[in-house]
């Protein structure tokens, strides 16, 4: 996924208290958007309208649960591919087919794609990296996770 800096007038007070809030837990109810809505001061629609818009302009990549593979007797892997600015969209294309691809990144870097595999075994890992390199004819660099780290990411509301 390509980057570039949103205009500092993107996101207003309100769609920063939502990224906020909604990175500590969502409800599991039966009307979980306007549960969640109420908490924050606006309505269900509202709510879902405001995570739609945060998404088609590139402020948050996705919305849904956060699975740790490895809790669940899965592999997961940070990968990195140094890729030709040429051929970057069809290799984005090429990687992100991959069910197993959790999310995909364009980084300033000499290796400047990077994403994480999830998979149901650590051979799966391997079996989809080599996939990959077979299908774009670049190197999938595997950086399997050695301790696990959480950073919490908030804005200024």
């Amino acid at each position: 996924m390509r980057r570039t800096t949103l205009p500092d007038d993107a996101l207003d007070a309100t769609d920063r208290a939502i990224l906020n809030a909604l990175q500590d837990g969502f409800p599991i109810s039966k009307h979980p958007f306007a549960e969640a809505g109420a908490a924050l001061g606006v309505t269900e629609d509202d709510l879902i309208e405001r995570i739609r818009n945060m998404r088609e302009i590139g402020a948050i990549t996705r919305f849904g649960p956060f699975y740790d593979a490895a809790a669940m007797g899965g592999a997961f892997c940070l990968c990195a591919m140094a890729v030709p600015q040429a051929d970057f969209d069809a290799t984005v294309t090429l990687v992100n087919a991959h069910a197993e691809v959790a999310h995909n990144y364009e980084r300033t870097h000499p290796l400047n794609m990077w994403f994480v595999l999830a998979c149901e075994t650590e051979k799966g890992i391997g079996r989809v990296a080599d996939e990959i390199e077979a299908e774009t004819g670049l190197a999938v660099l595997r950086f399997p996770k050695l301790r696990e780290f959480f950073v919490g990411f908030r804005v200024q509301a």
